[in-house]
């Protein structure tokens, strides 16, 4: 199922607690899209939407790893990655244009924590990974339940 309209206000917190549970809300442009297909709709929130969705090719559920990685770099920067006054100017860099990590607080971030951001940024859907591949990066290493 792809979500297609990830962003912060979709992602509700059970409480206030730094434990609290993570819940995603509105489903009304959700899709479920099997693992070989794609779909053409070109839904979403401008600043979240990934690059195939504007260029109007084909997508799958990639495009809400592309929302995550938007919502990662918001979290770690507290700016957005595409960001402009006018809604072409954000579509031209969504499509071309490479997320800035030479701003303050970049140089404050990790290594591992930029790298997930990137490799979740990437243009090119077959490119972008998967949330099990930031699941098993650097990053994301002592956050791995012991077993």
């Amino acid at each position: 199922m792809a979500h297609r309209d990830l962003k912060p206000e979709n992602i509700l917190m059970t409480d206030e607690s730094d434990t609290a549970a993570l819940k995603i809300v509105d489903f009304g442009l959700s899709k479920i899209i099997g693992p070989n297909e794609t779909s053409l709709e070109p839904f979403g929130t401008l600043s979240y939407v990934a690059p195939e969705v504007l260029l109007q090719k084909p997508y799958g559920k990639e495009v809400d790893y592309w929302s995550l990685g938007v919502i990662c770099y918001l979290l770690l920067s507290r700016v957005l990655p595409f960001d402009d006054e006018e809604d072409k100017e954000i579509a031209r860099q969504t499509i071309q244009a490479a997320a800035d990590f030479s701003f303050h607080p970049w140089e404050k971030v990790s290594q591992e924590a930029q790298e997930v951001c990137k490799v979740l940024l990437e243009k090119s859907r077959h490119k972008r990974a998967s949330v099990e591949d930031i699941l098993n990066m650097q990053w994301f290493c002592e956050y791995k339940e012991v077993t």
